[in-house]
């Protein structure tokens, strides 16, 4: 039986968090639906962008960079403080609902998790029918969206979860790299770092798939053991379990 594994994962999650909460104690506005940051102090504009609307990303801002930087690009940017205790109590009702389908769940982080499907997709009339089922009821459940990435181990269904957002449900099997995982940049691939990246470039490696095809043993001289993993990863291969 082959494998079928989902990578799930809240779009951001803080600013959407926060938004259903808001919208739920009355608020008139939605976050989602302007440029909006979840990052520090509205008025000190201190701290870093820990999450952005898709409008705020519209004006250049990214995840991580400071806040000062991010009112520049966008001066009529709304921002709110993260409330922690808020984003594991969501995190936790979340996780609860996805163990109602299956207790194969790993979660890696506050809004991200893997689901081993393969024992419960005969219960559906495929996986993605199954995906389907789960994203609208998380959205129905709870108001906000998810990303699913499906494949055939866990590599492969989070490169699926990132190729498009938000609410989206992407395959990504081994039969579909040539098109979908293979032009993208090298950068794009798990675990391509900002200093493993230009190392590749200056090899003559720009895309996924000039990564995949390139000699091991080069790469193996140039990043050691980690040229094997790189290598293994831009042709999808990875044998690690959902740790449930």
């Amino acid at each position: 039986m082959r494998k079928i594994i989902f990578h799930i994962d809240v779009n951001s999650a803080y600013l959407s968090w926060t938004a259903v909460e808001e919208l739920k104690n009355g608020g008139k506005v939605d976050l989602r639906q302007i440029p909006a940051i979840i990052g520090g102090d509205q008025k000190s504009r201190h701290g870093v962008v820990l999450a952005k609307s898709p409008s705020a990303k519209k004006y250049g801002i990214r995840t991580g960079e400071p806040v000062v930087n991010a009112f520049r690009k966008c001066p009529n940017l709304i921002m709110r403080a993260p409330d922690h205790k808020m984003y594991h109590e969501k995190s936790q009702r979340l996780m609860e609902y996805l163990r109602s389908f299956t207790e194969e769940i790993e979660q890696v982080s506050v809004d991200e998790c893997y689901m081993d499907f393969t024992e419960i997709a005969d219960r559906f009339p495929s996986p993605q029918a199954g995906a389907e089922w789960i994203r609208e009821g998380v959205k129905r459940k709870f108001g906000f969206t998810v990303n699913i990435g499906i494949s055939e181990n866990k590599l492969l269904a989070k490169m699926a979860g990132e190729l498009e957002k938000p609410n989206k449900i992407i395959t990504l099997f081994p039969d579909e790299l040539e098109k979908k995982l293979w032009p993208l940049p090298v950068s794009e691939l798990f675990m391509v770092g900002r200093r493993t990246a230009p190392k590749l470039r200056k090899m003559g490696i720009r895309t996924i798939g000039d990564l995949a095809k390139y000699p091991t043993d080069l790469l193996v001289r140039e990043f050691k053991s980690f040229g094997m993993t790189l290598h293994a990863f831009a042709n999808g291969m990875d044998d690690s379990p959902v740790a449930a």
